[in-house]
């Protein structure tokens, strides 16, 4: 029987961070994946689509991370075993099919006047939106950085009282419920900036007519415009092999082909886990699973006493959104943009929609589990960035589709048969071929320089990631009944559990998705300072 001090169980970018900090605390961690590769939702796959092409076929940029809490307490490490991010002045870019084009720059100056050339008065709405929720950015990142029910959050809520006074934080909580439409109508007259921002509330898998859609998209475009929109060189795989190289280097172990059927326990403490072989594996002092809250109170927890019944029926009643597909396509050279190509060229992302009511039109029907008429395009060109993913003088487009039914019951055009809703391979590249169409209008290169293409549809990413139930690839809706304080749920919040020295991390847990791995630090910090209690190690 192996023994460790902590067990973690699943190797996304929470587990691997949650692992690599306390490492470097001296502790011995095992980390245990089923699959046979480390990384959860990334994995950098060699010659694909095409040979001498290197693809992040799930996530692909970092800015929450680099932006993160994690970043800066692991950065020397992860610099010193390879790892180095790779950027661009234009994090994000629209274009719209009467060909307007918007971009959004970390020159606070560029971005405005690019908004004042679409609609005059919309700069200044910008400049005046970066100082005003720059001034309470401390609170709002600080609220998806902190363990809100503890000491750090009660400090939080004092912080933010005393900065803001009681009207002023009354205030900031009402807009936090506003959603992006609103905002967004409210402050730029301009459709095009409408175009450029909304879609990046589908990136936390809102749409813009939702609550709280509003919050999430000025975080998300004040994180933008200060951060940029990294990616490391040679693709996500690096990130992972340096957190990796923290454990093993520290001593510790990552073992692919581990399935975890089971956490043991004893008198209500978590005390190891239960391999798919049989294999038991000892934890001394915490157990971390970075798993669904289903897998982990209905199956891993499956007939533990000391978990209530009230919390395995939250866990059952935890929702899951909307699915994801990829398309991957690698071309002969870089994509040339119709309009506007030369700054185009360089955004990481460019969002590719009719703007604000085309991205709700399509959020609406693939909730209503219809393929959209007209999906919202995330065109990402991570080879701006990184040249070293493709061949000399070649071009890759990463395209992602957050509003994609798991189990499609028709399509809006009424075009596709979509059969029972099994992603066939024929259902996926029928649909891809609706998607590559449409792009084909702004990308005026795309089938003379397209060299291959491959496609993962919803049915593929669970296939590969069970935590992406249903191919949501934000493991589970974020709708504000779902996010802060009641995620996972309000019978399950944070990421103690129920049973002593077990810890719950992940997506599926505050402060959510995005490759940021606050859940897995914030986790970290708490078994640690647990520790240091007289009481808590034997």
């Amino acid at each position: 029987m192996a023994d460790h001090d902590v067990v973690v169980i699943g190797s996304g970018i929470n587990a691997l961070v949650a692992a690599a900090v306390l490492a470097r605390a001296d502790r011995d961690v095992g980390v245990y994946e089923r699959n046979p590769r480390l990384g959860g939702a990334i994995r950098t796959e060699a010659d694909t689509p095409a040979r001498g092409y290197t693809t992040d076929l799930f996530s692909c940029w970092h800015p929450l991370f680099v932006g993160g809490p994690a970043y800066p307490s692991l950065a020397d490490d992860l610099g010193r075993r390879g790892l180095v991010y790779r950027n661009t002045d234009i994090p994000a870019a629209a274009a719209m099919p009467d060909g307007s084009t918007a971009i959004l720059s970390t020159d606070a100056d560029t971005t405005a006047a690019d908004f004042d050339r679409l609609s005059p008065g919309d700069g200044e709405a910008w400049q005046t939106f970066l100082r005003e929720f720059g001034r309470r950015a401390g609170i709002a990142f600080g609220a998806l950085g902190t363990e809100l029910l503890s000491p750090s959050g009660l400090a939080l809520l004092g912080k933010a009282t005393w900065q803001l006074g009681p009207k002023g934080l009354q205030q900031f909580c009402a807009e936090g419920l506003e959603s992006a439409r609103s905002w967004l109508a409210g402050t730029f007259a301009s459709e095009t900036v409408h175009g450029l921002l909304s879609p990046w509330v589908g990136h936390e898998g809102l749409g813009p007519d939702d609550a709280f859609s509003g919050f999430i998209n000025k975080v998300i475009a004040l994180a933008l415009a200060q951060g940029g929109c990294p990616v490391p060189e040679g693709g996500g795989v690096r990130l992972v092999e340096a957190l990796a190289g923290i454990v093993t280097d520290a001593g510790g172990t990552t073992r692919t082909g581990a399935e975890v059927v089971a956490i043991e326990t004893a008198a209500g403490r978590a005390t190891g886990v239960r391999l798919a072989d049989g294999e038991r594996v000892g934890a001394r002092e915490a157990v971390l699973a970075s798993v669904t809250p289903q897998s982990l109170y209905l199956h891993l927890l499956d007939g533990v006493a000391a978990v209530p019944d009230r919390v395995r029926d939250a866990a059952r009643g935890y929702r899951y959104g909307r699915g994801d597909m990829q398309i991957h396509l690698a071309l002969s050279e870089p994509p040339r943009w119709a309009h506007d190509h030369d700054r185009l060229s360089r955004a990481a992302i460019v969002h590719v929609s009719a703007g604000l009511d085309s991205v709700s039109r399509a959020v609406n029907e693939a909730q209503r589990h219809l393929l959209p008429a007209a999906p919202t395009i995330v065109a990402g060109q991570p080879a701006a960035l990184d040249p070293t993913r493709v061949p000399e003088g070649a071009g890759v487009l990463w395209l992602q589709l957050q509003e994609t039914p798991g189990r499609p019951v028709g399509d809006a055009a009424a075009r596709i048969d979509v059969g029972d809703g099994t992603w066939t391979e024929d259902l996926r590249e029928r649909y891809a071929d609706r998607v590559v169409g449409e792009l084909g209008r702004h990308v005026g290169n795309l089938d003379s320089a397209l060299v291959a293409r491959r496609v993962l549809s919803p049915a593929d990413l669970e296939a590969w990631n069970p935590n992406l139930i249903g191919g949501d690839p934000y493991s589970g809706a974020c709708t504000l009944d779902q996010f802060l304080l009641w995620r996972p749920t309000p019978r399950a919040r944070g990421h103690r559990t129920p049973v002593a020295q077990l810890w719950h991390i992940g997506a599926s847990t505050h402060p959510g998705p995005g490759l940021g791995g606050g859940s897995g630090f914030l986790a970290a910090r708490q078994v640690l300072r647990r520790s240091r209690l007289p009481w808590a190690r034997r």
